[in-house]
């Protein structure tokens, strides 16, 4: 833990100090984001950060493979190699798309190559289990095509997200610690071999974002751009498919959570997947393309609501928090698996019944009525 802590201040400081040089590197090349009616910021703000983050991994990366701690993970290079190089692609395509934007079709294909790349290093999703059904050995064709839609599927939902100030940063960096935490539980119980990267990759993760947040909290100096947040996706990605699509061993009988570690990363980044997952079914529904930029996001709906940008961010990162800790608490206690699937079946029923805009407008509706009802009898009878 103590050399994982290292290298989570190392990905921190050489984000926060490289921010500054990628930040008048950006106003230099004219990466710069002006107001417009998809978004809240009110100043031009140099977006770009994400190349201060990808830079913080190689860095973290490096000083690792220096370290005896963890040989395991770079005897066979070949998975940590893949996850760089993918995460480089991934942020070109973001990149890419911040200084010109780039079609939807041309940017899942980016995304898609991103993906292979891992998939071709090892980073794959082997075994797939699914809660009270079963266990899967996938088939190397099936397993690429899974790993590759977790990978678009991760990065979307971490660019959606990324609408306020701090808000994808924040959670991403809570979500990798989380996994993190986890992941390093596997192992201390023998389930997890030495050389997976998944552990290492997650707290990389997390420092990075630590590292970027000073400068991106409200009101931002820079923004990560499309880049940043598509990087964080697939580093998120790549960290669960290394640690739950990996192992075949279902620890411990854990009834719930250690049948199915993919769902552990389903359950923490249930925020930035809910808000992927509406956002989906809302388009659809107006019949206009997925990648039609809207402010319908949770996030929009939390200011409508009367937050601001710093209180809406808070709001959502102790969504993650909580689901963090309803996720870890079997983990590292061992019993209290019966409530998890309860108390995210009430979570879920909460965000519903505050975010859905048709319940809030019955509710809005119905307390109009009541007003003018209540005007009606103060008013007495006319006449």
């Amino acid at each position: 833990m103590a050399w994982y802590l290292v290298i989570l201040g190392v990905a921190a400081l050489s984000t926060y100090l490289l921010v500054p040089l990628v930040r008048r590197y950006a106003i230099r090349l004219g990466a710069v984001v002006g107001p417009s009616e998809r978004r809240v910021h009110s100043d031009p703000t140099p977006t770009l950060g994400g190349l201060a983050m990808l830079l913080g991994v190689g860095i973290a990366l490096t000083v690792a493979s220096q370290l005896d701690e963890f040989e395991p993970v770079f005897e066979t290079p070949t998975a940590i190699i893949g996850t760089g190089v993918a995460a480089a692609v991934i942020y070109g395509v973001g990149f890419i798309d911040d200084m010109r934007e780039m079609s939807a079709p041309a940017k899942t294909a980016g995304m898609v190559l991103a993906g292979s790349i891992l998939t071709l290093a090892g980073v794959t999703i082997i075994y797939f289990r699914v809660p009270f059904a079963g266990f899967v050995v996938l088939s190397p064709d099936l397993s690429a095509l899974i790993s590759v839609l977790w990978v678009v599927g991760m990065a979307n939902a971490v660019n959606l997200i990324d609408g306020l100030d701090g808000l994808a940063a924040g959670i991403v960096g809570i979500a990798a610690g989380a996994f993190f935490l986890y992941g390093t539980k596997l192992d201390e119980a023998g389930v997890l071999d030495p050389s997976n990267v998944g552990p290492l990759i997650a707290i990389t993760t997390a420092g990075v974002c630590v590292g970027f947040l000073p400068h991106n909290l409200h009101p931002a100096r820079i923004f990560m751009g499309d880049g940043g947040a598509l990087m964080l996706g697939l580093l998120l990605a790549a960290s669960t498919m290394a640690v739950g699509g990996q192992s075949d061993d279902p620890f411990s009988g854990q009834a719930w959570f250690f049948f199915a570690p993919l769902v552990i990363p389903i359950v923490i980044l249930g925020v930035p997947i809910l808000d992927t997952l509406m956002a989906i079914v809302r388009r659809a529904t107006r019949r206009s393309g997925v990648a039609t930029a809207d402010k319908e996001h949770l996030h929009h709906r939390l200011m409508r609501l009367g937050h601001g940008q710093r209180r809406s961010v808070l709001i959502l990162w102790t969504w993650t928090a909580l689901l963090s800790g309803l996720a870890l608490y079997p983990v590292y206690t061992g019993k209290g698996d019966a409530i998890v699937p309860l108390g995210l079946a009430a979570l879920a029923l909460l965000l519903y019944t505050v975010f859905h805009p048709q319940v809030r407008r019955s509710r809005n509706a119905a307390g109009q009525e009541d007003g003018e009802a209540a005007d009606r009898v103060a008013e007495g009878p006319s006449g």
